[in-house]
């Protein structure tokens, strides 16, 4: 396959980017989409080049690390992360635009890298629990109706790349934050903090300065792990009670 490459390049956090243009040939369709950028930057190093910085890590799905905007797509046109995006999703001689993350909250580091610090301050508002545990309990000693444990493994699947935040109109955090919230507030052992969990992430998150949510959805459509909607709506209800209590 050959193939157009306009990738966002920046030098710093306080530089003016700009797209850069390169010619990519001889990419297997079974290469993924990362294995591609790393063919471009060995021929970058061959002839003096900075290379192109991307963020990326297990390359196994799991990390959440490899996040690009591509075709104005978040990670792709597939429902999955960057690398797992293979190229024969694409057609030989297409031209692809690369970009990072856009969102106020995710400013850009170096080209397609942006710090995503944002959500650890989220979780670390929150998210955790402080029953102290010790080493690993039985797992019958907390009966856990299945409902509940299949509604907290469903958000637990949250990889915190920040996909919703890039296809969000507004650059809202809504679903990832939902995500931890709902993940642990239905849990025996996250019920202690079940309401200032709710308070302080929220806060956080709008401390942070993401959008507003007006529930567009393309969050959900975009998220690579099909965290739903109605993750949203079900924060909003234990937001409105958490509040209502006063904690």
């Amino acid at each position: 396959m050959s193939l157009t490459l306009r990738v966002w390049r920046q030098q710093s956090a306080d530089a003016d980017g700009a797209m850069s243009t390169y010619e990519v040939d001889g990419i297997s369709p079974d290469m993924s989409f990362l294995e591609m950028l790393d063919v471009l930057n060995e021929r970058l190093i061959l002839a003096g080049e900075d290379p192109v910085a991307f963020d990326h890590d297990c390359r196994e799905g799991i990390c959440g690390a490899c996040s690009l905007v591509i075709n104005g797509e978040a990670h792709g046109p597939e429902r999955t992360t960057t690398c797992q995006l293979h190229m024969r999703s694409f057609q030989d001689g297409d031209t692809l635009d690369v970009e990072p993350w856009r969102a106020a909250a995710f400013p850009v580091v170096k080209d397609l890298v942006v710090d995503r610090s944002a959500f650890d301050r989220i979780i670390q508002a929150g998210g955790y629990i402080t029953a102290p545990t010790g080493a690993a309990p039985e797992a019958h000693a907390t009966p856990v109706p299945k409902p509940d444990a299949d509604f907290a493994f469903e958000h637990a699947e949250c990889i915190g790349c920040g996909a919703c935040v890039a296809a969000c109109p507004n650059g809202a955090a809504m679903l990832f934050t939902s995500a931890k919230v709902n993940h642990l507030g239905v849990l025996p052992q996250g019920a202690p903090e079940r309401e200032s969990r709710v308070l302080d992430m929220v806060a956080q998150m709008d401390e942070e300065g993401f959008g507003g949510c007006t529930l567009a959805g393309e969050c959900a459509t975009a998220c690579p792990k099909g965290i739903p909607l109605f993750s949203i709506t079900a924060m909003n209800r234990e937001f409105l009670r958490a509040a209502r209590k006063g904690r």
